[in-house]
């Protein structure tokens, strides 16, 4: 599945939720593979509880890291697959 190509500023500080409707958090930044481009991660800013449950991966910074390749669609809200999460 490709995903249209976005600025990122068009996509900080949107709501991340699941397929599901639940929330995780916001964009806060992307992680990427500086040699490929390849994105890796979302960094959530304002995590949910719901989210810190999920058990994610931190940032040093102690934010929770979304795996890019859960990522099912970007409009108004970044939703992501939960099942992917686990």
């Amino acid at each position: 599945m490709s995903i249209e190509k976005r600025p990122l500023k068009a996509v900080l500080g949107k709501l991340v939720v699941t397929k599901e409707g639940k929330r995780l958090g916001f964009v806060k930044d992307v992680t990427f593979e500086t040699k490929t481009g390849e994105l890796i991660h979302i960094v959530l800013k304002d995590s949910t509880p719901y989210a810190r449950n999920l058990n994610l991966e931190l940032s040093q910074g102690k934010e929770a890291l979304v795996p890019y390749n859960t990522i099912i669609a970007i409009s108004d809200f970044v939703v992501v697959s939960e099942e992917d999460l686990l």
